[in-house]
């Protein structure tokens, strides 16, 4: 439970914003919660890392979470 909640409160630093004034909403953190847990855990406290990952398991991810990575330029 623990990774789940802090891999939820780094993904806003994970992905990167699609403007310079806009970062991922609670709502779009909570979309890819269960994603970043389940397939990019390593990488928790290294926001680069788990853009990367998240990006490259994007196929695998959840219809939700997909749409916030590609939203994010994924």
């Amino acid at each position: 439970m623990k990774i789940s909640i802090l891999a939820a409160l780094l993904l806003a630093a994970a992905i990167p914003p699609a403007s310079a004034q806009s970062g991922p909403t609670l709502q779009e953190q909570m979309a890819c919660r269960s994603d970043a847990s389940k397939f990019c855990a390593e990488h928790v406290g290294k926001p680069p890392e788990m853009n990367v990952c998240l990006r490259e398991n994007k196929a695998k991810l959840s219809d939700s979470c997909r749409k916030v990575v590609e939203s994010h330029g994924g």
